[in-house]
């Protein structure tokens, strides 16, 4: 890559560029079995399974996948919270050239519906908590092979499950012991090449419809080893055998797949397993490590966490060496706090469509509050003007975030035309807008997407609006995020019900929780006898947004 002005401001051993081996992502596992054996690569809940014991477990489970007859580009649908089964699943799928479709475990039937007939899935990896949705999911849609496992199964003293013990529906197989039934641990013999499709991860972009976005296995490895250098100022200080990761931040999103799970692969770290972020829960598991090297989160974790009665017993400025803060907007008295504590900390903005890659603060270097920093490593970024997408606007004046790298998506699944919208000439569009300071330092401004996010998730109104109106009571109603002390952002539907009709903010959102994830459900409803448009019948959110923000400002 050519020198960049922002190249100046890296970490004294970031490179500018970085030559990334033709690896597949499933080799990655390969590295700690063979330099580290014996050390945990998995700490769930006490249990360890260490590097070599999990690349036995991948081998002899895509063995078991392979003599099933999943083969080279089928989609592999992975729905499961943060547990040993997790990475066994996601190993095995890829060295058999399967493409993983990851799936949030909160995700309703309806939901799943739609992510499996958009993938045409040939084959689903749940669990037992799951059930209720998946036997709905596939009367629905013929899914050829469901594979079910009870979380518990990797917890020592727990026992285990069977297929009998999960009421499992004929021709559906169990986790466990289709691992049991292949002692072979042989690769399988698939050629994989980096250019070759490894995930589809869903995102809502500018339509709120969710879309799949295709990352290759160069991607992803290339992914992985830049945000491994990018914090390696302070991570490489801890020697390998000492060095783990908090792995809360949930798999089958690009943020903890790329910066929790693959980074501790290649990175020789423990991953210490939490399947949700319970905060007595998690300050007790934190309480059982004396140091934790890397603790990747999101605002709404963080402050939960510094916050909590047990912080100063737990003497965090002490035991965590590394945080990082993403997916949404850092509070400056958040960001100080966490300096008067005394822990290294970074925050930086990337997308699903970037491998969660993009821009970011250096570890040790200068950190400009309210800026998301500079662009990564083979990260070449502009901002263009809104108004036509390619002039480059000045220095100071607002302009969408465009980026090209080796790390950004190959398109969106089946949708050409999506894809077409997202990125030209090789510049993906993100939709956001920023300025650039003096210093190349970069500031978000505004979103040209209505996306809210709340809690680290992102959440695309027009998803909630649909639903709001298929409530036979509802005539208009829309989702706008409003600010919230706690999850950054929370949902509040305005709506506007049918002539003579009645109803009650509880009966709007039970009505939501049966066809969304629970993060999703407006937490706020208020009912108006009109909305706001624009003169051609839009409904405008900013002017909804805007009264709520003066709300708040008249109530504080």
């Amino acid at each position: 890559m050519e020198e960049r002005p922002w190249h100046r401001h890296y970490d004294y051993n970031v490179p500018i560029t970085v030559r990334v081996p033709r690896i597949a992502v499933h080799e990655l596992i390969q590295i700690p079995a063979n330099t580290y054996p014996d050390k945990a690569a998995l700490n769930f809940f006490g249990t360890e399974i260490t590097f070599l014991e999990l690349r036995g477990l991948v081998m002899r489970f895509a063995n078991a996948l392979g003599s099933l007859g999943v083969r080279k580009g089928e989609r592999v649908g992975i729905h499961l919270p943060n547990c040993p089964q997790y990475p066994i699943a996601y190993y095995a799928a890829l060295s058999l050239g399967a493409i993983v479709v990851n799936l949030n475990p909160m995700y309703t039937a309806e939901e799943l519906k739609l992510m499996a007939t958009t993938t045409d899935l040939t084959t689903l990896i749940t669990f037992d908590m799951a059930l209720p949705a998946i036997r709905f999911l596939c009367k629905e849609v013929h899914i050829p092979r469901v594979i079910v496992t009870k979380i518990t199964d990797y917890i020592k003293g727990m026992g285990l499950s069977t297929a009998d013990s999960l009421d499992l529906e004929k021709g559906w197989h169990h986790f466990s012991s289709l691992i049991e039934s292949v002692q072979t641990f042989k690769n399988p013999r698939v050629q994989v090449n980096p250019e070759d499709p490894a995930l589809i991860q869903f995102t809502g972009g500018t339509t709120g419809i969710p879309k799949g976005a295709v990352l290759t296995h160069g991607n992803v490895v290339g992914a992985t080893l830049r945000g491994a250098l990018w914090g390696s100022a302070t991570n490489m200080l801890t020697s390998y055998e000492k060095r783990n990761v908090i792995a809360v931040l949930p798999y089958f999103h690009v943020y903890g797949n790329i910066g929790v799970m693959n980074w501790a692969f290649f990175s020789c770290a423990t991953q210490i397993m939490i399947p949700r972020f319970q905060i007595d829960e998690f300050m007790g598991i934190l309480a059982n490590f004396r140091e934790i090297t890397y603790f990747p989160s999101v605002p709404t974790m963080i402050n939960a966490v510094i916050n909590h009665p047990k912080a100063a017993e737990l003497d965090l400025g002490r035991k965590l060496g590394m945080l990082n803060s993403g997916a949404a907007p850092m509070p400056v008295e958040m960001i100080e706090q966490i300096k008067d504590m005394g822990i290294f900390f970074g925050e930086g903005y990337g997308l699903t469509e970037s491998s969660a890659l993009g821009i970011s603060n250096p570890i040790l270097g200068m950190k400009k509050v309210g800026s998301i920093g500079i662009p990564f490593i083979d990260n070449d970024v502009r901002l263009v003007s809104v108004k036509d997408g390619v002039t480059d606007v000045k220095q100071g004046e607002p302009g969408e975030i465009i980026m090209k790298s080796p790390f950004i998506m190959q398109g969106y699944w089946n949708n050409p035309q999506e894809t077409a919208g997202q990125l030209k000439e090789g510049w993906l569009y993100t939709g956001d807008i920023a300025v650039q300071d003096e210093d190349d330092y970069f500031f978000i401004v505004d979103r040209k997407k209505d996306m809210i996010i709340a809690g680290g998730f992102n959440i695309y109104p027009r998803e909630i609006d649909e639903v709001l109106f298929q409530h036979p009571k509802v005539q208009e109603a829309v989702a706008v995020g409003i600010a919230d002390r706690y999850r950054g952002e929370t949902v509040k539907a305005f709506i506007v019900l049918k002539p003579g009709e009645t109803a009650t903010e509880e009966e709007i959102i039970t009505f939501c929780r049966e066809k969304l994830a629970a993060y999703k459900v407006p937490k706020l409803v208020e009912f108006r006898s009109s909305l706001p448009k624009s003169a051609i019948g839009k409904v405008l959110r900013k002017i909804l947004r805007e009264e709520e923000i003066t709300k708040k400002g008249k109530l504080s």
